[in-house]
C-alpha cells in the first residue's frame, strides 16, 4: 500500500518590520555596492546622458513644427541632423548604461552569493543540515536571480526618473498649464502602487519558498529512483510531485496577479491625463492660445514620459521581489554559528592525541538528549571503538571532537586543553575523519586524496592509497590517479569511495583518527588489508572508531559500549565478553561469538 501524499511544509519566513526595507537598502549599498566607486560613476554618467537626450525630443519637436508652419528652410538641414544626433548620442549611452549597470550588478550578485557561501561553509554543521540542500542552493540561484532583476530594473528606474524630470522641464518650459494638468493626475496611482508592491513582496516570499521546496522534492525523488522503481512508488510520487507543482502554481500566479494590475493601472492613468491635456488644449485653442509646436512638443514630451513613468509603477513590484530575496540572503549571512573560536582560543599544544570525555552531555536544538554522562580516556596512541545499539549516541560523540556540534556539558579534553580553547583550524588540523558512507568531490582521484594533505608528493599519494588497499583498482581506473570521479564519487563503488576516503585521512597523518565505521563498504578481503594497514598506522596515533560491525573492534584497546547516550560498560572485547552484559549479548547477535 502506497503512502498518501504530503504538502511540503512551509518555512517560516522572516518577519519584516516598517523600516526592512530602507535597512536592507542601506546594507546592500554598504556591504555590496559602495565597493564600486568607478563603476557606479560610470553608470551615473550614462544614465544622466541618455535622460537628457531623450528630454531634446520634444524640443526638436517643437523646433521643426515652428520652423515649418514658417517655412524655414533650415528645417531641411537643421532639424534631420539634430534627430540624427541625438538618437545615435543615445544608442551610444544606452549601450554604455547597460554594460555598465549589469557589469556593476553582476560585481554585486557575486559578492552575496560569496558572502552567503563563505558563512555557510565556515558555520556549524547543524545550521547546514537543518535546510534541503537543494532549498539552500535556491538562495544562491533563483534569489540571486531576482536580485539582480531589481537591481537593474532599480538603476534603470534611476534613469526614468532623470528622464521624466527633463521631459517636465520640458513641458514646463513650453506649456506650463498642461503641465500643471499632468502633474496633478499621475501621483494619484502612488497610493494603489505602494499596496501592490507590498503584496508582491509577500507573494514573492511565498513562490522563492515553494521554489526551494520543489527543488528539494525533485532531488530527493531523483536520488531515490532505484528505490522508487523497486517499490513501486511512481504512482505516490506523482501524486507528490503534483502537489508540489501545484503549490508552486498558486505561488505564482498570486505574484502575477499583483504584477498584471500595475500596467493596466498605468495604462488608464496615461489615457486619461493625455485626455485631459488634449480638451483642455482644444478649448485653449478656441480662444487662440499657444502655438502648434507648442502643443505638438508638449504631446510628444507626455507621450514619452508615459513609458518611463510606466516602468517606475512597476519598479515598486520589482523591488519588492528583489527585497524579498534579499531578505532570505542576509537571513542566510546574519545565522549565528553556534561553534566559534572563543576569545582565549590558542593552538593546539603538542601531544600525542591525548582524549578525554568528562562527564559529556549534548542536547540538540529541538530538545532530545544526544549525549548524557558520557566519560572515557583515550591514552595516546591506543585505539578506543564506541559500540551500541542503533541511536545509542555513537555518531554523535564522534561529531563533538572536531567540534562539528558543541558538548552541552561537561567537557572534552585533547592533550590537556579544552577542546573549546582550541583554535578550530588547529584542532581539525590535527585529526582526520572517515564517514560511515563518504562523499567524494568530483575531482581526479589524486586530487580526492591529496585534500588530506595539499602539497604531499605523488610517492606520499601512492602510499596512502596502498594502505588503504586502494591502489589496485586505482591502476585499474581508465586514468588512473587522474580519473574524474564524479560528483560525490559516483563513478566509484561504495568500497571504493571509502577506500579513497581512507587514504585521504592517511596521508594526512593526523595525531587523532576518527573512523565511523569506514570498513563497513569493504568486502570481507579488502576489509581484511585495511584492518592489517590500520593496526600499523595506528602506532603513535589515538584512534576512535564508531562500529556497527563488532568483528571491527576485536583489537581495539578499549570498548565503550553506550546505551541511551551513556557509556554502560568498558574494556577489552575479552573482559566485555567475560562480564557477559550488553557487549556480549550485541556480540552473540552478530553472531560473532564462536
Amino acid at each position: 500500500m502506497t503512502s498518501q501524499p504530503q504538502a511540503p511544509q512551509p518555512v517560516p519566513r522572516p518577519h519584516l518590520r516598517p523600516d526592512d526595507t530602507r535597512t536592507l537598502l542601506m546594507r546592500l549599498w554598504r556591504t555590496q555596492i559602495s565597493r564600486y566607486p568607478a563603476r557606479i560613476v560610470t553608470v551615473f554618467i550614462f544614465t544622466v546622458l541618455m535622460a537628457v537626450l531623450t528630454a531634446l525630443y520634444p524640443l526638436v519637436i517643437q523646433r521643426a513644427l515652428d520652423m515649418f508652419a514658417t517655412r524655414d528652410p533650415r528645417i531641411l538641414s537643421q532639424v534631420p541632423l539634430l534627430v540624427v544626433a541625438i538618437t545615435l548620442g543615445k544608442a551610444l549611452a544606452q549601450y554604455g548604461q547597460t554594460l555598465a549597470t549589469h557589469g556593476l550588478v553582476l560585481l554585486v550578485i557575486r559578492g552575496l552569493q560569496g558572502q552567503m557561501f563563505d558563512h555557510l561553509i565556515q558555520t556549524d554543521i547543524a545550521h547546514v543540515e537543518r535546510e534541503a540542500p537543494a532549498k539552500l542552493a535556491a538562495r544562491f540561484t533563483t534569489d540571486a536571480v531576482i536580485i539582480r532583476d531589481a537591481m537593474i530594473r532599480a538603476v534603470s528606474g534611476i534613469g526614468d526618473v532623470v528622464t521624466v524630470v527633463g521631459l517636465i522641464i520640458s513641458m514646463v518650459y513650453m506649456d506650463w498649464e498642461l503641465s500643471l494638468i499632468a502633474a496633478v493626475l499621475y501621483p494619484i496611482a502612488a497610493v494603489p502602487l505602494q499596496r501592490l508592491g507590498k503584496r508582491v513582496r509577500s507573494a514573492s516570499s511565498g513562490m522563492q519558498e515553494r521554489v526551494g521546496e520543489t527543488a528539494a522534492f525533485l532531488t530527493e525523488s531523483f536520488a531515490q529512483a532505484r528505490t522508487v522503481r523497486v517499490y513501486r512508488l511512481e504512482e505516490s510520487e506523482g501524486a507528490r510531485a503534483a502537489l508540489s507543482f501545484n503549490h508552486l502554481y498558486q505561488a505564482m500566479l498570486r505574484i502575477t496577479r499583483g504584477r498584471a494590475r500595475v500596467e493596466p493601472m498605468l495604462e488608464t492613468l496615461g489615457g486619461v491625463a493625455v485626455a485631459a491635456v488634449l480638451g483642455f488644449a482644444g478649448w485653449r485653442a478656441t480662444r487662440g492660445g499657444a502655438t502648434l509646436g507648442d502643443f505638438s512638443g508638449f504631446v510628444a514630451a507626455l507621450l514619452l514620459a508615459s513609458r518611463p513613468l510606466r516602468a517606475l509603477g512597476s519598479l515598486n513590484a520589482a523591488l519588492q521581489e528583489g527585497l524579498a530575496g534579499l531578505v532570505r540572503i542576509f537571513a542566510v549571512v546574519d545565522d549565528p554559528p553556534a561553534v566559534t573560536d572563543s576569545p582565549q582560543a590558542r593552538p593546539l599544544p603538542a601531544g600525542g592525541g591525548h582524549l578525554v570525555f568528562e562527564n559529556v552531555r549534548f542536547v540538540y536544538a529541538d530538545g532530545r538528549v544526544g549525549l548524557e554522562h558520557l566519560s572515557f580516556d583515550a591514552r595516546p596512541g591506543s585505539t578506543v571503538a564506541l559500540v551500541g545499539s542503533s541511536g545509542a549516541g555513537k555518531s554523535t560523540a564522534l561529531s563533538l571532537v572536531p567540534r562539528l556540534h558543541d558538548v552541552s556539558g561537561g567537557r572534552i579534553l585533547l592533550d590537556g586543553m579544552d577542546l573549546r580553547d582550541v583554535q578550530l583550524e588547529s584542532l581539525r588540523g590535527s585529526m582526520a575523519y572517515v564517514s560511515q558512507d563518504p562523499l567524494l568531490f568530483d575531482l581526479s582521484v589524486r586530487d580526492n586524496i591529496l585534500i588530506g594533505r595539499p602539497g604531499a608528493s605523488d610517492a606520499e599519494v601512492a602510499a596512502a592509497a596502498q594502505a588503504a588497499a586502494a591502489e589496485q583498482f586505482i591502476q585499474a581506473l581508465p586514468n588512473g590517479y587522474d580519473t574524474v570521479v564524479g560528483p560525490g564519487g559516483q563513478r566509484l563503488s561504495g568500497g571504493q569511495r571509502q577506500r579513497v576516503a581512507l587514504a585521504r585521512a592517511l596521508l594526512r597523518n593526523p595525531r587523532l583518527l576518527l573512523l565511523d565505521e569506514a570498513t563497513s563498504a569493504l568486502d570481507s578481503e579488502n576489509e581484511a588489508l585495511v584492518q592489517d594497514a590500520l593496526v600499523t598506522l595506528r602506532k603513535g596515533r589515538t584512534t576512535l572508531i564508531v562500529a556497527h560491525r563488532l568483528s571491527t573492534v576485536r583489537s581495539a584497546d578499549m570498548v565503550v559500549v553506550m546505551k541511551d547516550g551513556c557509556a554502560v560498560e568498558c574494556g577489552t572485547h575479552d573482559d566485555l565478553m567475560q562480564q557477559d552484559g550488553l557487549y556480549a549479548r550485541l556480540v552473540r547477535t552478530q553472531g560473532l561469538d564462536r
